[in-house]
């Protein structure tokens, strides 16, 4: 069975979440969620959280597509790649709602439109972030 090695996911997650800082907070305070700075720490502390989810679920992703194709993460066909970004967005909106709830200061349903604004741009960004990482660093068979 061939997967990222701990490494490599680790190398994968944090270029992905610091994408994602360079892309969402001018969005974040462009839209009147408070200064640059008050934009940067809460994105940061979403990212801490997805630093600790998003190698979990792509890991068992990858296994689970691993074991039901046989095929590698980055042989993965384009269908499944939007099923990837979708699932991994999804669980991800069940971790930074309460952050989003605390640190942002709004209240459940703002913090809900808040969350699936990101999740929407998180998962336009996903699909584009593993396309590119995949071509650029791609899964290679274990050796014999």
């Amino acid at each position: 069975m061939t997967l990222r090695s701990p490494r490599e996911r680790l190398i994968q997650t944090i270029a992905y979440e610091v994408g994602g800082l360079c892309l969402s907070v001018p969005l974040v305070a462009g839209l009147g969620h408070g200064t640059t700075r008050e934009a940067f720490f809460l994105m940061l502390a979403l990212s801490a959280a997805v630093l600790v989810w998003s190698p979990l679920h792509n890991t068992v992703f990858d296994w689970a597509d691993l074991r039901l194709s046989g095929r590698v993460a980055s042989d993965r066909p384009q269908r499944w790649r939007l099923v990837h970004a979708a699932s991994h967005e999804a669980t991800t909106v069940v971790v930074t709602l309460p952050i989003l709830i605390w640190l942002g200061g709004l209240g459940l349903w703002a913090a809900l439109l808040a969350d699936l604004g990101l999740t929407l741009l998180y998962a336009a960004y996903a699909y584009v972030f593993h396309l590119i990482y995949d071509r650029l660093r791609p899964v290679r068979p274990a050796r014999s």
